[in-house]
């Protein structure tokens, strides 16, 4: 036999296309599915094109009649070809096959599966070389013993991840917490878990010392979806009743679009204890995205407090506060008559009371309510009763708009600083036709029909005038929610304005 067909002979065995083809298959089976892992397959696949080439060294070294260096080169290149094989089925099996059928086996069940698979392919092969695999294993029974002695600690994180991932104490996405430290699961290896935390820090946390000790999964229950319930804490003075507080707060919260706020279950506010000489009052909402949990608190913090300042209700916080002041009458009344020039400055601006004298703005003035809301707050909801309020936008931006029977909401207008809201609420005692929603942090004044109503009975004649601009007003809001044209808009003024004037007769009582 000449050296080439000696060479081709040992090399190129039956069985041999068969093995290529199947690496092939498998790899290029795996590329399309795996996009994220394709190095993995590439190097596997290039392992196996290596330990074809041994396999071809090998066959050369055979040729030049170097049997038994031939024969030992070949078997470890075939292992090796072996276990690439082995690793591109168990990708294909885990990683394509199982999860398309709904399964999605942790990752250490796939480690398992293809270590157990080399070491029965090595095995093999060496009973097939003539090795004799009974004295192998009494050998290594007694290698076993001693580095499982002088691996504890190693072999107790492995099968500490082993035992964390079969019984799914934890998965990778959980948030958990251990000891003083909370962060997001993003790996469970042989060895150890991967924490990342809020601070972009990663910790590295032994298998085995998960095991022994407790931890906390947050945000996960049976059947929930995942989020976690978050406490805002604060304090309000004895003099205002829990009844007044717990409802201002709710109903702030139950009606703001509070980004990662779940609505349920629904946030509740509860008097936890009274210390101090004050009242310790806790809102409790459900975190959806924990991710999110200190800006969500600041959002839902601000609600509350903007909540409590509209109701006239203070925060009471532990202070101390010294001051001197000379001349502390006239500084107090220095204040006043800038905030009341302030008041009457901006009302001067509002549409409404451009017909009132100066006298009459500064009663007005000296009535108006500070009232701030937190982005996302319901200021006004459609369809709810009266509540003889008219807001005068002082800074920030708000968005009215009505909804459809179906839930869908329609922008009408945006309103920014001195524009005015709720008119004809105060005038005429009419249910809210829209909603407005504050879309930045916004501060307004708040008027209520009892002090409007010493003016308008002082001057009647203000009726005649203002039903004017709540007329027009209202037609506007109609052509906008009807697409009325300009010609019916002019029909329809006449007749409302009629109607109108006799409703905040009725309504006034003149």
């Amino acid at each position: 036999m000449s050296f080439l067909d000696s060479v081709i002979h040992y090399f190129w065995r039956d069985e041999s296309l068969a093995v290529l083809l199947i690496a092939l298959f498998l790899a290029f089976s795996l590329l399309p599915f795996i996009r994220d892992n394709r190095r993995n397959v590439i190097n596997t696949l290039n392992l196996f094109f290596v330990c074809l080439a041994g396999q071809f060294i090998s066959s050369l070294i055979y040729a030049l009649h170097f049997l038994t260096a031939a024969k030992v080169m070949y078997e470890a290149f075939t292992i090796g070809s072996g276990i690439a094989l082995i690793r591109l089925s168990g990708l294909l099996l885990f990683r394509v096959v199982l999860p398309r059928a709904r399964m999605m086996p942790p990752r250490i069940a796939e480690d398992i599966f293809v270590i157990i698979a080399y070491i029965a392919w090595g095995l093999i092969r060496m009973r097939l070389a003539g090795l004799d695999l009974g004295s192998i294993v009494a050998t290594s029974a007694m290698i076993t013993a001693v580095v499982a002695f002088a691996m504890q600690d190693t072999l107790g994180n492995m099968l500490g991840g082993l035992a964390l991932q079969m019984d799914n104490s934890i998965q990778i996405g959980d948030w958990i917490k251990v000891d003083d430290i909370t962060g997001r699961v993003v790996d469970i290896r042989w060895r150890s878990t991967l924490i990342e935390t809020r601070n972009w820090e990663t910790v590295v946390f032994p298998n085995s010392q998960l095991m022994k000790n407790k931890f906390m999964v947050l945000g996960r229950r049976s059947d929930q979806p995942v989020q976690w319930r978050r406490w805002i804490w604060f304090g309000v003075s004895l003099d205002v009743t829990p009844a007044k507080v717990v409802r201002a707060v709710e109903d702030a919260i139950l009606q703001a679009e509070i980004g990662n706020v779940a609505k349920t279950p629904v946030p509740n506010c509860v008097l936890m204890e009274i210390d101090k000489g004050y009242a310790h009052y806790a809102l409790r909402y459900w975190l959806a995205d924990l991710a999110a949990d200190d800006a969500t608190d600041g959002a839902v913090r601000w609600h509350v407090y903007t909540a409590l300042e509209r109701a006239g209700i203070k925060i009471a916080v532990e202070e101390q506060i010294v001051r001197y002041i000379k001349g502390n009458e006239n500084f107090e009344e220095a204040v006043q008559q800038r905030d009341l020039s302030r008041r009457v400055k901006t009302l001067k601006r509002v549409e409404l009371f451009k017909q009132m004298t100066d006298e009459e703005l500064h009663k007005l003035a000296a009535r108006l309510k500070y009232a701030p809301f937190a982005k996302g707050n319901v200021i006004v909801k459609q369809g709810t009763p009266a509540q003889h309020w008219l807001y005068v936008i002082i800074n920030g931006e708000t968005e009215v708009y009505i909804e459809a029977p179906n839930g869908e909401k329609c922008r009408l207008n945006m309103l920014n600083k001195g524009d005015f809201f709720g008119e004809m609420s105060l005038m005429t005692g009419e249910p809210r036709v829209a909603s407005v929603m504050a879309s930045t942090d916004v501060e307004c004044y708040r008027l209520d029909k009892e002090a409007f109503e010493e003016i308008i009975l002082a001057r009647p004649s203000i009726a005649e005038e203002v039903s004017h601009i709540l007329v027009e007003r209202r037609a506007q809001l109609e052509r906008t929610m009807q697409n009325l044209g300009e010609e019916s808009l002019h029909r329809v003024i006449p007749h409302q304005h009629n109607e109108v004037l006799a409703t905040i007769k009725r309504f006034f009582g003149l």
